[in-house]
C-alpha cells in the first residue's frame, strides 16, 4: 500500500523559533551578509565620526581664533577627509553588497521552497489554489528579505554604535552615561519590542488580506464568464472591496505604529541631547569638559539615535514577515503524500502492468474514486479505456504514475510499483494529458523537454509520427517558432499533437493517451491513429477516449470503467459491434465527440458482468 495523505505538522509559533529557522536558511549566504554588515558598520561609524570630528574641529578653530592660540590643524582635517571618503564609499559598497546578498538569499529560498513543493505535487497541493501557491513562492518569499535588511542588519549596527557612543561618553562626560543608557534601552529595546507585539496582528492581517485579494482576483479572471452568467460580478466585487478595506485598516494601524515608533525615537534623541547640554555645560563651567568636547558630544548623540531610528519601524513590520515565514514553513513541512523508496529502482526487462484491488481517493475522508480496480496490461498489449466522465479514468493514470497515494497492488514488470522512484516510473510510462502544458519557448525546446539530447533526425521522426509535418512546414520559423505561454499561439489539437510527439521522443515502453484526438477533425484523427499504430508497434498502449472511430486500427481490447471499477474487458471488435447495434447512425465512423459520449453512456447503463 502506498503512503497515505497526512496533515502538515504545526510550525512553531514562537518568534524566536521562526527567526532561528530563517537565519539557518540564510547560512549559505553568511559571507556576503557578513560583508554587508561590516560595510554598514563602516559607513555608519564613519558618518558619526565625521559629524563628531567636524564639530570638535570647528569649535576648536573658533576658540583658537578668539584667543589667538595655536592648534593642530592637520590631524582633524585628515580625519575629516578620511571619514568623508569612508562614509561615501562605504555607503555605496554597502548598498551593492547588501542588495546582492538579499537577491542571492531570495533566489536560494525560492529554489529551496520549490524543491520542497515538487514531491508534494499534485496530491499534496490539491487543497491550494494557484494564487495561493503563487503567494508562497513570490510575495511570501519576498517578504522574508525584511529579516536581513530590517532585523539582522540594523540591529548589530545599532548595538555597536551605542557601545561606541557610551564609551566616548564615559571618557568625556561619565555622568551622562546613565541617562544615555536608559534612553538607549528605551529606544532600542523596549520600543522595538512594543512595536513587534502591537504590529504582529495588523501585519498578519495585511498579509492574509493580500493573499485573499490575489485569490479573488485570480478567480475573477478565470471565472469571468461564469460570474457574468449568474450575475455574481457585483457580489464578487464586494468581497474584493471588503478584503481591500480590511487590508487598508490593517495598514493604517501599521503606519500609525511606525509613526509613533519614529516619534518616540526622535523624542529620546532630543531628551538625550538636552541632557548632554545641561550636564555638559555644568562640566564645562567646572573645567571637567572642554568646549570642543561638549560640541562633539552634542553632535554625537543625535547621530547615534539615527542608527536606532529604523528599529521600531522594522520590528513593527516583522509581524507580517513572520506571518509569511510561518505560511512558507507550513507548506515546506508538509510530508510528501507519496513516499519515495530509499533503495534504487529495480531493473526489469519486462513491462507488464498488473493492478489488483486498487483504491484511491483524493482526501482522507473523501469518496473512493477508484474502488477495487483489477486490470492487466501485458507488454505490447493495446487497450482502450472507456467510461463516462467521473468514472475514474484520469485517477487511474495518477495512480499508475505514482502521483497519488493508493491502496492495493500495482506491479510493473513483476515488481511492486512502490519500489520504483516516481521519476523512474514516469520514464517507463509516458502520459499525454488531456490538457498538455506547453512552455513559453520554441517548439523545438518544448519537444526537447522530454529528451534534451535528442537529435534533429529523432525530432523530425516524432513530428511525422504525430502528424505535425504539415503544421511545422507552415510555420514561418519552423521549429524555432515560439508557442507562447501555455501554448497560447497553437490550437488545442496542435497542442495535443505536440504533446504526443514529446511523449514519443522518450521512446517509452508504455504510452498512456488521455483523449489525444480532442479538437481534431475526422481526417486528422484517422491519420494520427494510423501513425500511432505504426509507432506503437511492440509497445503497450492505454488509450482513454470518448472518440470511438479508428479504435480497431489502434487497440486490441476495450476496458469499460464504471464508478471506479473496470467492469468488463472485451475484444475491440465485440465492443464496437455492441455500440453499432445501439447507435447505427454512424457515430463510430465519424467519431463525433458528443455522439460518442451519448452512445457510451447508454451502453454503460446496461448490466455488464465483471470479467477482468
Amino acid at each position: 500500500m502506498s503512503g497515505s495523505l497526512r496533515a502538515a505538522p504545526s510550525v512553531p509559533a514562537g518568534t524566536l523559533d521562526v527567526l532561528r529557522r530563517l537565519f539557518g536558511l540564510m547560512r549559505p549566504e553568511r559571507a556576503w551578509m557578513s560583508l554587508g554588515l561590516a560595510l554598514a558598520l563602516l559607513s555608519t561609524l564613519s558618518g558619526i565620526g565625521l559629524l563628531a570630528v567636524s564639530g570638535y574641529f570647528i569649535t576648536s578653530m573658533a576658540l583658537a581664533g578668539a584667543g589667538g592660540a595655536a592648534i593642530n590643524y592637520y590631524t582633524p582635517a585628515a580625519l575629516i577627509r578620511l571619514f568623508a571618503i569612508l562614509r561615501t564609499g562605504g555607503r555605496y559598497a554597502e548598498r551593492l553588497v547588501t542588495h546582492d546578498a538579499t537577491l542571492r538569499l531570495l533566489a536560494r529560498l525560492r529554489v529551496w521552497l520549490f524543491g520542497r513543493l515538487v514531491p508534494l505535487a499534485p496530491a499534496g497541493l490539491g487543497s491550494l489554489r494557484s494564487a495561493e501557491l503563487f503567494s508562497r513562492l513570490r510575495p511570501d518569499v519576498d517578504a522574508l528579505e525584511h529579516t536581513y535588511l530590517g532585523v539582522l542588519l540594523p540591529l548589530p549596527v545599532a548595538a555597536v554604535v551605542m557601545l561606541v557612543v557610551l564609551a566616548m561618553t564615559l571618557i568625556y562626560l561619565p555622568v551622562l552615561s546613565v541617562p544615555l543608557l536608559l534612553l538607549f534601552g528605551c529606544a532600542a529595546v523596549l520600543l522595538p519590542g512594543w512595536t513587534l507585539r502591537r504590529g504582529a496582528g495588523p501585519g498578519a492581517t495585511a498579509a492574509a488580506c493580500s493573499e485573499a485579494m490575489r485569490s479573488l482576483a485570480s478567480d475573477a479572471l478565470r471565472g469571468r464568464a461564469e460570474l457574468s452568467l449568474y450575475g455574481a460580478e457585483e457580489a464578487h466585487a464586494e468581497r474584493l472591496a471588503a478584503e481591500s478595506a480590511r487590508q487598508y485598516q490593517a495598514q493604517r494601524q501599521m503606519d500609525r505604529l511606525q509613526a509613533l515608533g519614529g516619534a518616540c525615537v526622535t523624542l529620546s534623541a532630543q531628551l538625550a541631547t538636552v541632557a548632554a547640554l545641561l550636564l555638559g555645560l555644568s562640566a564645562v563651567r567646572g573645567g571637567a569638559l572642554s568646549g570642543p568636547g561638549l560640541t562633539m558630544l552634542v553632535l554625537l548623540i543625535p547621530a547615534a539615535f539615527e542608527s536606532i531610528a529604523p528599529l521600531p519601524e522594522a520590528w513593527a513590520q516583522l509581524g507580517a514577515t513572520l506571518a509569511s515565514a510561518r505560511r512558507v514553513f507550513a507548506l515546506a513541512d508538509t510530508p510528501p503524500p507519496v513516499v519515495e523508496p530509499q533503495a534504487p529502482s529495480p531493473y526489469t526487462s519486462r513491462h507488464d502492468l498488473s493492478l489488483r484491488g486498487l483504491r484511491l481517493r483524493y482526501h482522507e475522508h473523501g469518496p473512493w474514486v477508484l474502488d477495487g480496480v483489477d486490470f492487466d496490461l501485458p507488454q505490447g498489449r493495446r487497450v482502450a479505456l472507456v467510461g463516462a466522465s467521473g468514472a475514474g479514468k484520469s485517477s487511474l493514470i495518477g495512480a499508475l504514475t505514482r502521483l497519488y497515494p493508493y491502496q492495493g497492488s500495482i506491479t510493473l514488470g513483476g515488481m511492486p510499483l512502490d519500489a520504483w522512484h516516481g521519476d523512474d516510473v514516469r520514464a517507463q510510462i509516458a502520459v499525454v494529458e488531456q490538457r498538455p502544458y506547453l512552455f513559453d519557448a520554441s517548439l523545438r525546446d518544448n519537444l526537447r523537454l522530454a529528451r534534451p539530447d535528442a537529435s534533429e533526425a529523432e525530432i523530425a521522426k516524432v513530428i511525422e509520427q504525430a502528424q505535425l509535418g504539415d503544421y511545422v512546414a507552415s510555420l514561418p520559423h519552423g521549429l524555432r517558432t515560439w508557442v507562447g505561454e501555455d501554448g497560447l499561439r497553437v490550437s488545442g489539437g496542435e497542442a495535443r499533437r505536440i504533446a504526443i510527439a514529446r511523449a514519443l521522443l522518450t521512446d517509452p515502453p508504455i504510452l498512456v493517451l488521455d483523449e489525444p484526438t480532442e479538437g481534431l477533425d475526422a481526417r486528422t484523427i484517422a491519420q494520427l491513429y494510423e501513425a500511432l499504430a505504426a509507432a506503437m508497434s511492440g509497445r503497450s498502449v492505454l488509450l482513454i477516449t470518448h472518440r470511438l472511430g479508428g479504435l480497431a486500427e489502434l487497440v486490441d481490447e476495450v476496458a469499460v470503467m464504471r464508478q471506479g471499477r473496470i467492469v468488463e474487458c472485451v475484444p475491440v471488435a465485440t465492443y464496437l459491434d455492441r455500440l453499432r447495434a445501439k447507435e447505427p447512425a454512424g457515430v463510430l465512423m465519424t467519431g463525433a465527440a458528443f455522439g460518442g459520449r451519448r452512445a457510451l453512456d447508454e451502453f454503460e447503463d446496461d448490466p455488464l458482468p465483471r470479467i477482468c
